[in-house]
């Protein structure tokens, strides 16, 4: 009996310690060091929260970038990937099918080389960034849809350039561009 009696004060114990103490300090720290991550890395916008830098959203508007696709349509909470393997004849499908949607899209010849992330999803297929690569192909269309001179063309490719972050401390990942960034900068041109 005694045995089972210190059982339960431990797992009493652990259970406010690891389960209410331990959150409420991480929180509590984040909240302090890190506000903007702790509350969802959120943009602001003409005085509006716009998004999360974290996530991607749709943006159907020709006069917009847009983002890799999606496995999942955007939605965070069924966040995820077709799971469908390199030799999957599926897979090929639909990115042949979101190759094509590209090149009609952005007015490129049949043969252009698209960038992989303008065909495949992420693996959460929320990733809100596209590589530089992506982002030029796409310049031109937005150009054409907001009919921008070629001084605005000129100051369309200059935001690229600022816009586009390096590797995660220097070379984890590749060079990409967050989608709504650069989307919330376009409409400041």
């Amino acid at each position: 009996m005694k045995t089972i009696i210190t059982t339960i004060k431990v797992l009493l114990i652990m259970t406010v310690l690891t389960g209410i103490i331990y959150p409420l300090i991480i929180f509590g720290a984040g909240s302090v060091f890190f506000p903007s991550k702790a509350n969802g890395s959120l943009i602001e916008a003409n005085g509006n929260t716009a998004g999360s830098e974290l996530i991607a959203q749709k943006f159907e508007s020709e006069k917009y970038f847009q983002p890799r696709p999606s496995a999942v349509d955007f939605q965070p909470l069924p966040s995820g990937a077709s799971n469908l393997g390199p030799t999957s004849g599926k897979l090929k499908a639909i990115s042949d099918s979101l190759r094509l949607a590209y090149i009609l899209k952005n007015n490129l010849s049949e043969d252009a080389k698209v960038p992989s992330d303008a065909v495949y999803s992420s693996g959460s297929g929320l990733d809100p960034h596209i590589s530089y690569e992506n982002a030029v192909l796409q310049s031109e269309r937005i150009s054409k849809a907001r009919n921008f001179n070629e001084e605005k063309k000129q100051q369309l490719r200059k935001l690229i350039d600022r816009t586009l972050e390096n590797p995660q401390f220097g070379f984890l990942g590749e060079p990409r561009i967050n989608v709504l960034n650069l989307n919330i900068e376009l409409d400041k041109l």
